[in-house]
C-alpha cells in the first residue's frame, strides 16, 4: 500500500471533523470550519446538524462558496431562515452543542480576536470583527477553534478580546457566561485543549513530522505540553477522496497541496 501523504491544512480539517459527534448541532463559520463539519457529515456524523449564521441549514453545495452571501452555499440546505432565527431560536435558547469558529488571534485562555491588528509602529488594521462569534463563543457548549500556527497569532493576550474564551483564567461561572467556552484549537501543528483547573492552552497531539519546540517556538505563550503527546491520526484513504473530490475540489479553503 501507498503511504498516505496528507497536506497540513487537509490534517487540519480531518482533525475538526473528528472533534464532532453525531447528532450534534453545530454553528460553523465559513472555510475550514464548514469543511471540517461537512466531512464529519459524510464520515461518521450523518445527523450533525450544520448551522450557518446567515439561516442556512445543512447546505450540501455542488460548488466552493467564497462567502455566507453566496448562494452557491444555499444549495439543497434543509431550512432558509435568517441570523435572528438561528441566533435567537438556537444559540440563545442553548440548542447549540458546538460553536465552530475561525480567528486572527488567539490567546491561552482562548480568548478570540476577530476585529483588530495592531502592527509593531503601532497602526491598526481593522476586519469585520464579531457578527455572531461573540454570541456563539459565550453561549456554545463547547467551542471549537481553527487556525495557522504563528507566534504572532497566538499571543499571550489578544489585541482585542471579540469573542471571550476563559478571560484571566476565570472559569464560565464566574465570567457569568452559560456556554462551556474553548474545547479544542486546531492548528497546523498540533490539537490543543484546556486544562479543567487552569484554563490555559494545554497538547492533545502534535501533527506528524512536527516536534514539541517547533509549537513551542511558534506560540507566544507557555504550553502545557505532557512529556508523551501522542500524533496526530493521519486522515483516511476515503476522508482524503472526500475533501479532495467532493467538499473543497478547487481547494479554496485547503489550499495548494503541500
Amino acid at each position: 500500500m501507498s503511504e498516505i501523504r496528507a497536506s497540513a491544512t487537509e490534517i487540519m480539517a480531518t482533525a475538526g471533523a473528528r472533534e464532532l459527534r453525531d447528532g450534534q448541532t453545530v454553528v460553523v463559520g465559513l472555510g475550514l470550519p464548514q469543511v471540517a463539519t461537512v466531512l464529519a457529515q459524510r464520515t461518521h456524523a450523518p445527523r450533525l446538524t450544520a448551522l450557518l449564521e446567515i439561516g442556512v441549514m445543512n447546505p450540501a453545495p455542488i460548488d466552493t462558496a467564497v462567502g455566507l452571501a453566496d448562494a452557491r452555499i444555499w444549495y439543497k440546505a434543509t431550512a432558509y431562515s435568517g441570523f435572528l432565527d438561528v441566533m435567537g431560536m438556537n444559540v440563545h435558547r442553548g440548542v447549540v452543542d458546538v460553536g465552530f469558529l475561525g480567528a486572527l488571534e488567539i490567546d491561552q485562555f482562548g480568548n478570540i480576536n476577530t476585529t483588530l491588528l495592531k502592527s509593531d509602529s503601532g497602526k491598526l488594521r481593522y476586519f469585520n470583527g464579531s457578527a455572531g462569534g461573540n454570541d456563539i463563543a459565550s453561549l456554545a457548549k463547547s467551542v471549537i477553534m481553527i487556525m495557522r500556527h504563528e507566534k504572532r497569532k497566538l499571543p499571550q493576550v489578544v489585541a482585542h478580546l471579540t469573542s471571550p474564551g476563559f478571560v484571566g483564567g476565570k472559569s464560565r461561572k464566574e465570567l457569568g457566561l452559560r456556554g462551556g467556552g474553548p474545547f479544542r484549537l486546531i492548528t497546523d501543528k498540533a490539537v490543543l485543549g484546556f486544562d479543567e483547573q487552569t484554563h490555559s492552552a494545554k497538547v492533545i497531539s502534535l501533527h506528524p513530522g512536527v516536534s514539541a519546540q517547533d509549537v513551542i517556538e511558534n506560540t507566544g505563550f507557555p504550553l502545557n505540553l505532557p512529556r508523551d503527546v501522542p500524533c496526530t491520526p493521519l486522515p483516511t484513504a476515503e476522508e482524503l477522496r472526500l475533501l479532495r473530490e467532493e467538499i473543497d475540489p478547487k481547494r479554496v479553503y485547503l489550499g495548494a497541496a503541500d
